[in-house]
């Protein structure tokens, strides 16, 4: 299997981020990565560099306006005169009007964010661009006929919807990798999330698609981000109706508890009949993870990996959350050994 690594992630770096109540230095950070690439490396795993597929990829499944929003945003942040890290001050909340894009920056911070944890620093969208054509072309890899494929993504992901950014996430590098895989001729794409958050950014891109499965095993929104998504009765809507299946968990949740709940999600990607399938690959389910709360050990990974290998099909892995940061490279590397060896 193949790691898709791009070291243009690094520009992403510094700013603060309301946590909980709190601003705090980010839990994301360059380091993260610097970790799976050593793990992946020892582990055997090859790394390429990705392809440019250019903007057309990343504009299938985003908005334009929100696009050229990350295209520009620190441009005009340094415009009016500031510097440093960009956070909203202020959202467009249930009363408040979501049919008018403010022309000033902090108005269109708010607009297009929905929280204050994921700041924007000047080299946001290069990392973001690269982390997706990373996606891509761990995608292409596999259309051209690879088993598997393994994209090092960051910043990640699957929080990032059709013209909304937060959760760490600005691009969708699952949802990019699953419509690359429609567009170069497959059916049906499945996306199975195990990160410990769940991918809300990800369901609302395919919220009313029948071609595209989206699958999540998270922690419950009744106390976990984001909150106000990732409930079990969130089946799609219109033609995406029942293509949806979210698969909360309570804090606290071990391994046979999340062992079963896996094998049930499984299940319902095993029914879709997919022709590939993107897992959104996170980490922080994780014993020791600083912002989650379930209770995996090091052990368990290999375990999952083995047990997503039991489909038999074309897989993408794009990397998404882990915030232990010692053993996040371990816990990735798990996984992805764990698939291969099955």
């Amino acid at each position: 299997m193949r790691t898709v690594y791009s070291p243009l992630h690094a520009r992403h770096d510094g700013g603060m981020e309301l946590h909980r109540g709190e601003l705090v230095p980010c839990f994301e950070m360059p380091v993260r990565v610097e970790y799976i690439l050593a793990a992946v490396l020892a582990a055997g795993l090859p790394i390429m560099a990705p392809r440019d597929f250019g903007l057309a990829p990343i504009l299938r499944v985003h908005d334009a306006d929100f696009i050229a929003f990350l295209q520009t945003a620190f441009a005009q942040w340094k415009a009016v005169g500031k510097d440093g890290f960009m956070l909203p001050s202020g959202f467009a909340a249930r009363s408040m009007r979501q049919d008018h894009i403010p022309t000033g920056i902090n108005g269109k911070l708010g607009y297009y964010a929905y929280d204050a944890g994921t700041p924007i620093v000047e080299g946001t969208w290069d990392a973001a661009f690269a982390g997706a054509q990373s996606a891509l072309t761990a995608a292409a890899l596999v259309a051209e006929g690879a088993p598997a494929a393994y994209a090092l993504c960051r910043p990640p992901g699957h929080h990032a919807g059709y013209a909304t950014y937060g959760g760490y996430c600005f691009l969708n590098n699952g949802a990019i990798a699953a419509q690359f895989l429609r567009d170069q001729g497959r059916a049906r794409v499945a996306v199975l999330d195990v990160d410990y958050h769940h991918g809300n950014g990800t369901q609302d891109i395919f919220w009313e698609r029948a071609d595209v499965l989206t699958v999540s095993v998270h922690g419950t929104p009744e106390s976990e981000y984001p909150f106000f998504r990732g409930y079990a009765d969130e089946r799609g809507a219109g033609a995406g109706l029942g293509f949806n299946h979210n698969f909360p968990l309570p804090r606290g949740t071990a391994w046979d508890q999340y062992r079963a709940t896996l094998e049930e999600a499984i299940a319902a990607v095993r029914a879709f009949a997919p022709e590939a399938l993107v897992v959104s690959l996170g980490v922080d389910t994780y014993e020791n993870d600083p912002i989650s709360a379930f209770k995996l050990k090091e052990a368990h990974y290999p375990l999952m990996g083995a047990a997503i290998a039991g489909l038999g099909l074309p897989t993408v892995f794009v990397q998404e959350g882990g915030y232990a940061v010692a053993e996040i490279g371990r816990n990735v590397a798990g996984v992805l050994t764990g698939f291969e060896g099955h």
